[in-house]
Formats: structure tokens, C-alpha cells, sequence
């Protein structure tokens, strides 16, 4: 026996049907306006991200995905490893990107020693500057990177985004992603962690790091340019109680610099807290 349906109430559940899809499909063509296609190797994948557009300055991002157990490099790889680089210069009606780097994590290289960067996933916040606010902006990016198990792979992906959403799908990403990058600081603020001294003895730069849990702390330690390969700052002990000591060399300067007036970065990372502070050297 069949049961039959009326016309009335099946128009109803298709209309409904065409609404919820309709929906889906609404949302899925917004989420696609706020991001490019994923860019995918064999052990990685990379995307754009756009932010809500408003005025001439625009936040954006770069999302890198990773399979298990592969990792990538921050702008300082450490003893070994890639930075990955980045050019912007095909994209239209932008005058400037600037990279905003999360706080990384230390790593083994596979030859003993240790490198710096990322696993499983990271976004890399982007501020970009619009030549006009008036008109459309897209970013176009080529991005050449490094992913590593025991050994590395490099790659490169070509991506593009258009800049058009009043309210962008990826708004909340970019926000979390900006709240892992290290805040500016100067040498002394009252922080839950910050660089107390930087002092110069010979060739040897001493650092002084006040924290709570001093167990916790991480100490990076850049150049003013990134051609300086500064060696991993080392712990140094004993050291007071609230006090983390840190010493490197001044090593793997380029041909012809000089350490004097040399204004360094140091990111100290604490946990879920990180700062960068510029210390000029004497």
C-alpha cells in the first residue's frame, strides 16, 4: 500500500530543503571569498587568509598545515633548517606586507643539535598596507619553505586572495593567531616575564631573564639583519631564585659587521606569554 504525500507539504520539505542548501552554500562560498585554496605537498599544505576589510590597513594571514610528526621553520631557523621566504611583489594595490611572527617552539635537527620553528599547524599574521582603500587588493604570494622529519623537503606555492569581505569568516583565526605573537617590550617592564639586563663581556653577551618559573623560559637571540646566525643562547648556572641566566657568542656575524651598536632581538617565551625586546650592544 502507498502512502501518499501531499503536494502542499512535499513543496514545504523541498522548499526547506532548498534553503538549508542554499545556506551551506552561502556560507561555503563566504568561507572560500576569506581564503584561497589549500596549496598541498606531499607533507604539507598552505593557504591565504583574509581579514574583514576596513580602511587602508588590512589583517591577512598565512596558514600552514603539517602532517604529523613535520615541522617548519620561524625566521630564525636555529642550529639548522630553512626560513621560509615570502613575495608579495605581484600582488595589486598593495603598498606593504609586514610578517607577524608567532612565538616558536625548539626542536632536535636530527644532527644534534637543535632548530626553531612550528608543528602541526601555524597561521603567520599579515598587516598589509593598501595603496588605496577605495579599491580592490589582492594579494598575491609566493612562498618558498622547508618542511622536516629526519630529512627536509623544500617548497614552494604560488597563492592568491582577494581583499572583499565587510565581515570576514576569518576574523576569529587572525585574532588567536595575533594573540600568540610576542608583544613589544622594553628592557626593565614590569611583565610576568622580561629581560631584567643584557650586558657584554669579551665576545660573550650575558642576558638576565626575571620570571616566575624560570624552568619555563626560552631565550631566542637575532640580529639587526637577517644574515646574522647568532648561536642559541645557553642556560647559565647557578642563577638567583626568580632570575633565568642566558649567555651566547657573538658568532655567525656577516662579513664586516660589527657588534658595537648592534641592536639585537630577543624573544623571551614563557608558557602562553612571550615579549621581544632590543637590546643595543656597547
Amino acid at each position: 500500500m502507498r502512502n501518499w504525500v501531499p503536494f502542499r507539504q512535499l513543496l514545504s520539505v523541498a522548499t526547506a530543503a532548498a534553503a538549508v542548501l542554499a545556506s551551506v552554500c552561502a556560507i561555503n562560498a563566504a568561507s572560500a571569498e576569506d581564503s584561497s585554496p589549500w596549496v598541498a605537498d606531499s607533507h604539507s599544505a598552505v593557504r591565504l587568509l583574509a581579514g574583514s576589510r576596513s580602511g587602508s590597513v588590512l589583517l591577512g594571514g598565512i596558514a600552514f598545515q603539517l602532517e604529523p610528526g613535520w615541522k617548519t621553520y620561524w625566521r630564525s631557523p636555529g642550529d639548522s633548517g630553512v626560513p621560509p621566504r615570502f613575495d608579495f611583489s605581484k600582488s595589486e594595490n598593495v603598498e606593504g606586507v609586514t610578517i607577524l611572527w608567532p612565538a616558536p617552539m625548539k626542536f632536535p635537527d636530527g644532527a644534534g643539535g637543535t632548530s626553531i620553528g612550528y608543528h602541526k599547524q601555524v597561521v603567520l599574521p599579515l598587516r598589509i598596507v593598501a595603496k588605496n582603500a577605495d579599491k580592490p587588493v589582492i594579494l598575491r604570494a609566493t612562498i618558498s619553505y622547508a618542511v622536516c622529519e629526519k630529512l627536509c623537503v623544500p617548497v614552494e606555492a604560488v597563492t592568491e586572495l582577494s581583499f572583499a569581505s565587510v565581515a570576514s569568516t576569518q576574523d576569529s583565526a587572525l585574532s588567536a593567531a595575533l594573540d600568540t605573537v610576542p608583544v613589544p617590550a622594553t628592557i626593565g617592564d614590569q611583565h610576568p616575564i622580561t629581560v631584567r639586563e643584557v650586558g657584554r663581556q669579551g665576545q660573550t653577551v650575558q642576558v638576565e631573564v626575571a620570571a616566575p618559573d624560570p624552568r619555563a623560559i626560552d631565550l631566542l637571540a637575532e640580529g639587526p639583519t637577517a644574515d646574522w646566525a647568532l648561536p642559541l643562547p645557553r642556560r647559565v648556572t647557578p642563577s638567583p631564585a626568580g632570575v633565568q641566566r642566558f649567555a651566547f657568542e657573538l658568532e655567525g656575524l656577516p662579513p664586516g659587521a660589527k657588534a658595537e651598536g648592534a641592536a639585537l632581538k630577543l624573544t623571551v617565551i614563557g608558557g602562553e606569554r612571550a615579549y621581544e625586546f632590543t637590546a643595543t650592544l656597547e
